[in-house]
C-alpha cells in the first residue's frame, strides 16, 4: 500500500515527480476499472439470458423461466373457441356398438299396481376401450402326395418368415410410442406388455426399428429431393449426446413435409455429405448462421430470433431504440399477416425507411471503438454488432414482407427439432450413431405424416406389412 511521503521535506522537483508518478497511477487505476466493468456488465448480461431475450433455449431457463411472450397482437375476441366454430365435444352417435336396457319397475311403488312395459325415456353413451389383449395367428402349411410320388406343399405367406415373429400392429405401436411420444425402449416393451399382455425386449424394439428404417428410408430420400424443389424451406440444426461424442442433428423443412439428417460436422462438410443442401435454389429460411449463408439460394433472416435479441437490448441494455424495432418489426408483421401476402412497395418503402432510422439512432447510443491495431476486427459492443448485422442483410430481414410465401420466423424448422430434443432429454442420449442415423429416417417420415393429417398407427402398420404410404410431396 502506497504511503504519502512527507511533503515539506521534498523539494518542487520532487513534488512535480510524484503529481506525475500518482497522476500515471490513477490513469492506471481507471483503466482497470473501466476493464472490470465492463466484465462485469458482461457477466450480468450472461446472468440476464434467457429463452426470450437470447437464443438459449428453454431448458436452462429453470424454475425462473419468464412468461412467454407472443408475436401476436391482442384481437379483444374472448378466449377459447369463437362463434361458428364447430369444436371437438363428445357428442352421441346414431348407432352404438352395444345396447344395455335398464328396465323400469314392474309394480308401482305407491299403489302397488301393475305397471305396463316402459318406452325410451332417456339414453346416455358411454365412451370406452375394450378389453386390450394380442391375439395369435398360426399359419399352416399343408402338403399332400400325388399318387406319382411327388409331393406337393402350401406356401406361407411372404411377411411370415420366422417360427414365432411380431405382427405389423406390434411392430407399428413400438415405432409409434418410441419415435413419436419418445418413450425410451425399455418403457416402450414395458407399455406393450401392460396394455397388450406382450412385454417387449429392448433387442426386439431396436430389430424393429431396423426394419422400419430400412423399409423408409427410399420415402425418406423422396422427402429431402421433394423439399429440394420447394419455393421456400427451413433450416435448423442442434446437437445430440451419442455416448461421449457430439454428433449434429439437421433439419429441412416445410410446412408439410420434414427431413432430418445426422453428422459430426455442423456445417459445409454436413451439407456436402447430405447432398441436399447445396441443391436447393428456393428461399432458405434460418437464423444467419454462416454455413447456410454461404449455399447458393435466397437467404430469409429468422425475426423471432432478432426479437428476442431487441428484447435483450432494451431490457438489460436499456436502449429505447431496441424497443421501437420491436414494435416496428411487429407493426409489420401484424399487416402482412392480414394482407394475407407481401406488402405493396410503398408500404415497404414505409417500414424501411422507419428500419434506417431506428438503426441510425441505434448506432447513435453504440459508439464504435477505435481500431486497436490488432490483427482481425475490433471487438465492438453486443448491441453494435447487431446493430451491423440488421443493416448488412436488411434485404433478408424484410423478405417476409416482400417475397410470397416467406413467413416471418423460423418456427417451422424449430418446431422440427425440438421433439427430437424431448427424445434426448427423455433417454439420456443415443447409444450408437446408427441409433441416431435410425431416428431421423423414421422421425423424418412420421413428422412429415402428422404434418399432413394422416393417422400414425394406421400408416406403420401398412409399413410393416409392405405396403409403405406415401406423403403428399407436392
Amino acid at each position: 500500500m502506497l504511503e504519502l511521503p512527507e511533503l515539506e521535506r521534498l523539494s518542487p522537483s520532487e513534488k512535480d515527480d510524484l503529481i506525475r508518478a500518482l497522476f500515471a497511477h490513477v490513469q492506471s487505476l481507471a483503466q482497470q476499472v473501466e476493464a472490470l466493468s465492463a466484465k462485469v456488465a458482461e457477466l450480468e448480461g450472461r446472468l440476464a439470458k434467457n429463452s426470450q431475450n437470447s437464443s438459449k433455449p428453454p431448458s436452462p431457463d429453470g424454475l425462473s423461466r419468464p412468461q412467454p411472450k407472443s408475436l401476436r397482437k391482442a384481437t379483444g375476441k374472448p378466449n377459447g373457441g369463437q362463434k361458428g366454430h364447430s369444436g371437438q365435444t363428445l357428442k352421441q352417435v346414431v348407432e352404438p356398438d352395444y345396447i344395455e336396457m335398464h328396465e323400469a319397475p314392474e309394480i308401482c311403488d305407491a299403489c302397488g299396481a301393475v305397471l305396463a312395459k316402459g318406452e325410451l325415456a332417456e339414453k346416455r353413451q358411454v365412451f370406452d376401450l375394450p378389453k386390450l389383449k394380442h391375439v395369435v395367428t398360426e399359419h399352416r402349411v399343408l402338403q399332400v402326395r400325388c399318387p406319382c410320388g411327388k409331393r406337393h406343399r402350401g406356401v406361407f405367406p411372404g411377411a411370415v418368415s420366422a417360427p414365432v415373429q411380431y405382427g405389423p400392429g406390434v411392430k407399428a405401436a413400438v415405432v409409434h410410442l418410441t419415435h413419436h411420444h419418445m418413450q425410451p425402449l425399455a418403457r416402450t416393451g414395458s407399455l406393450i406388455g401392460d396394455l397388450f399382455g406382450l412385454p417387449i425386449s429392448e433387442a426386439s424394439v431396436l430389430a424393429i426399428h431396423a426394419e422400419a428404417r430400412e423399409r423408409l428410408a427410399p420415402t425418406v430420400q423422396a422427402i429431402g429431393e421433394a423439399i429440394q424443389d420447394s419455393p421456400v424451406a427451413h433450416a435448423d440444426e442442434t446437437g445430440m449426446r451419442v455416448k461421449r461424442s457430439l454428433q449434429w442433428l439437421h433439419v429441412l423443412a416445410t410446412p408439410f413435409l420434414t427431413w432430418m439428417g445426422c453428422h459430426q460436422h455442423r456445417g459445409k462438410k454436413a451439407f456436402d455429405a447430405f447432398g441436399i443442401h447445396g441443391e436447393f435454389t428456393g428461399t432458405l429460411v434460418h437464423d444467419g448462421w454462416r454455413p447456410y449463408r454461404d449455399l447458393d439460394c435466397l437467404h430469409a433472416l429468422c425475426n423471432a430470433h432478432h426479437l428476442r435479441e431487441l428484447t435483450y437490448v432494451f431490457e438489460e441494455m436499456k436502449q429505447a431504440w431496441a424497443g421501437e424495432l420491436i414494435e416496428h418489426l411487429l407493426a409489420a408483421y401484424q399487416e402482412v399477416d392480414e394482407a394475407g401476402g407481401p406488402l405493396t412497395s410503398e408500404r415497404i418503402a414505409f417500414y424501411r425507411t422507419g428500419y434506417n432510422a431506428i438503426l441510425d439512432d441505434g448506432e447513435t447510443h453504440n459508439p464504435r471503438a477505435p481500431r486497436s491495431g490488432k490483427r482481425g476486427g475490433t471487438k465492438q459492443s453486443k448491441a453494435l454488432n447487431l446493430i451491423d448485422r440488421l443493416r448488412i442483410y436488411a434485404d433478408d430481414v424484410w423478405r417476409f414482407a416482400t417475397d410470397p410465401g416467406v413467413p416471418f420466423s423460423n418456427n417451422v424448422a424449430e418446431q422440427a427439432v425440438r421433439m427430437p430434443k424431448v427424445k434426448q432429454k427423455i433417454s439420456g442420449g443415443f447409444r450408437t450413431i446408427p441409433g441416431l442415423e435410425t431416428f431421423c429416417t423414421i422421425r423424418s417420415y412420421l413428422a412429415t405424416l402428422h404434418k399432413q393429417g394422416a393417422n400414425l398407427y394406421s400408416a406403420l402398420a401398412q409399413v410393416f406389412d409392405g405396403n409403405v404410404p406415401q406423403p403428399r410431396f407436392a
